[in-house]
């Protein structure tokens, strides 16, 4: 009898996962609305409840008796996976983690008293900033329960700081924010896999941005060009600050910067995969190891110890085209020999928003993979969206 898998999400990044336990002959129940979805015709059962709807989820879960419950790259996904996975008895993280790992204000709190390198930083959930000297200018103003960049601003002045507030507690879920100061260095994120309490690093992913004022992400690649030494130090603070947050099953996305002096500071620690297809795609092309499949082993209580057999290149591009109505798109992957998948995530009729931070929707993604080196590519030479 197939063993049967929930998952929470049904967009473009769960599409990896849908198809991945598809191929390892589980049955698969995913929930999420209608709306968006792109796995619906390939997933055994499809259910159109909001990810957020955890009770419902949990008696469709109960009445099924999945065998185990897990989603990828979403956040807001995380809490309905533990909750149903607390209830039901299945691998999954605590409550308190699930609230933690999602909400950047009490994040900061459990690494601050644990003593972890991390930001400076105070909450508010009104615009009512006062500058009486607890940070140093430029300061970093963010939502606490969103990801991707989305209401983050670099604020330069005290003046400035109110109206980033009200900016990120407008797109902020819980009106939930934070000031935390600003921190100059290399930015990396870091991909691990845990069961059960023990952590197995996979990879170090070197972040380009389109730096200040909103830091999208523009670039990613791995493996991060840094020393054997460096690399073994981040991997342990992240480790240390996993333990902290009470991280024991599943992927964990972390964001981590170093400094020029060789310290290191937690930014952000995410309880899922990293989004955008970092986790999904890069991982296993640079070190052979399938995170996706793995991911569902956890949920299943199946786990394997992770084998990296190779030590490639890869990377994703991301394409921000200009604003305007999408005429036309013209998919050139076949011209570019070291390309993997290129994904137009926008169709024909649809509307390009400026970007101006993580909340604006990235029109394509281009994944690559080389040998030898990285790849430097113009992304949108690969996806070519005509605007009107």
């Amino acid at each position: 009898m197939k063993k049967k898998l929930a998952i929470i999400g049904a967009s473009y990044l769960q599409l990896p996962l849908v198809k991945k336990a598809i191929d390892m002959g589980l049955e698969t129940h995913v929930f999420a609305w209608r709306e968006g979805n792109v796995v619906e015709d390939i997933a055994d059962y499809f259910y159109p409840i909001s990810i957020l709807e955890k009770e419902k989820i949990l008696q469709v879960c109960q009445k099924v008796n999945v065998d185990g419950i897990t989603s990828i790259a979403s956040d807001i996904a995380m809490p309905t996976v533990n909750y149903v996975a607390h209830e039901m008895g299945l691998i999954g993280n605590s409550l308190e983690t699930a609230l933690i790992s999602t909400d950047k204000f009490e994040m900061r709190k459990a690494l601050s008293n644990g003593g972890a390198p991390c930001p400076k930083f105070e909450f508010y959930s009104q615009p009512n900033f006062v500058d009486d000297g607890r940070f140093t200018f430029p300061v970093i103003v963010k939502p606490t329960d969103r990801s991707g960049s989305r209401g983050v601003t670099k604020v330069n002045s005290p003046n400035e700081v109110n109206k980033a507030l009200k900016k990120a507690l407008d797109i902020s879920l819980a009106n939930r924010a934070i000031v935390e100061e600003f921190i100059e260095g290399r930015e990396f994120s870091v991909e691990m896999i845990s069961y059960r309490g023990k952590h197995y690093p996979l990879a170090i992913t070197d972040k380009v941005t389109t730096g200040s004022p909103y830091f999208v992400e523009t670039e990613h690649h791995q493996p991060a060009d840094i020393s054997k030494k460096v690399r073994e130090n981040i991997n342990q603070s992240v480790v240390t600050a996993l333990e902290l947050l009470k991280i024991e099953n599943g992927a964990s996305h972390s964001e981590v910067f170093l400094l020029d002096n060789g310290a290191i500071r937690i930014v952000e620690i995410a309880g899922r995969m990293g989004g955008e297809l970092i986790g999904s795609h890069m991982v296993i092309l640079s070190t052979g190891y399938d995170f996706v499949k793995g991911v569902i082993e956890v949920a299943l209580g199946e786990f394997k110890r992770p084998q990296v057999s190779q030590n490639v290149y890869s990377g994703v591009y991301y394409v921000l085209p200009p604003a305007g109505k999408i005429k036309t798109i013209h998919n050139q992957a076949n011209n570019h020999e070291y390309v993997k998948e290129a994904v137009a995530i926008f169709k024909v009729g649809d509307t390009v928003d400026e970007i101006i931070d993580g909340a604006g929707k990235r029109a394509g993604i281009i994944v690559y993979a080389h040998p030898f080196e990285r790849v430097k590519l113009n992304p949108n030479e690969v996806i070519k969206f005509e605007i009107e």
